[in-house]
């Protein structure tokens, strides 16, 4: 069964800044990219870490003790601040000095299932895509792996059927906005799990819902 892979869906045209890159062209970038977050990268173009948002906002939310505008960071941040750098300012004034390293990286051919669960378990928006050298080629977000639920029904009829042999078992697939049904006489021998997950296996499928029979007991009748 044919799966869609990070190389499939990544942005290949990507912002990226050097450890030197001052605080305000970072943000800059940012903006001008409508980007949340950028790869650092070397003069190899290898991936030294990510700045994002969110470490930006990390040196700015701490102004507001000094220019009583009445904003406070939420607990969690400030905790967050006070343990790693002993409650002080932080004073990232470029790239090198805001971003989060190690980045979590991953490869072309890795699955969109693959980068959706580092994603997930790494609490992280984007994925730099590095090569077989080492140097990044690309980069893989959370908007681009929902791209994967954007297939046609026709694309998604085709391949469910090839993937739990339909045609061949007698069985009919429908498959609306996403969602497949799976009708007929299922034979003896076989699983109706089985089916569903070959079918749930198919990269854009919503949901699976079986309408089945069994053949033995239509035999019988």
């Amino acid at each position: 069964m044919m799966k869609i892979t990070v190389r499939d869906v990544m942005t290949t045209d990507v912002a990226t800044v050097r450890r030197q890159t001052p605080f305000h062209a970072v943000a800059e970038l940012l903006i001008s990219r409508g980007v949340s977050g950028v790869p650092v990268v070397d003069d190899d173009d290898r991936v030294l870490g990510i700045v994002s948002e969110a470490d930006l906002l990390a040196k700015e939310e701490f102004k507001e003790r000094f220019h009583g505008d009445g904003y406070r960071p939420a607990l969690r941040t400030r905790l967050r601040h006070s343990a790693s750098s002993g409650d002080h300012e932080p004073t990232g004034e470029s790239a090198g000095e805001l971003m989060t390293s190690p980045a979590q990286v991953i490869t072309p051919d890795a699955s969109v299932v693959t980068a959706a669960r580092q994603m997930d378990r790494h609490g992280v928006k984007r994925l730099p895509v590095i090569g077989t050298d080492g140097r990044l080629v690309g980069i893989v977000s959370r908007r681009d792996l929902i791209t994967v639920f954007l297939r046609t029904d026709h694309d998604l009829l085709t391949q469910v059927k090839d993937a739990i042999r339909a045609d061949e078992l007698g069985l009919t697939v429908t498959v609306t906005d996403g969602v497949v049904t799976i009708s007929g006489a299922f034979p003896e021998h076989s699983q109706p799990g089985t089916a569903t997950l070959l079918a749930e296996g198919v990269d854009g499928v919503v949901a699976v819902h079986l309408l089945l029979t069994r053949q033995d007991s239509q035999d019988g009748a």
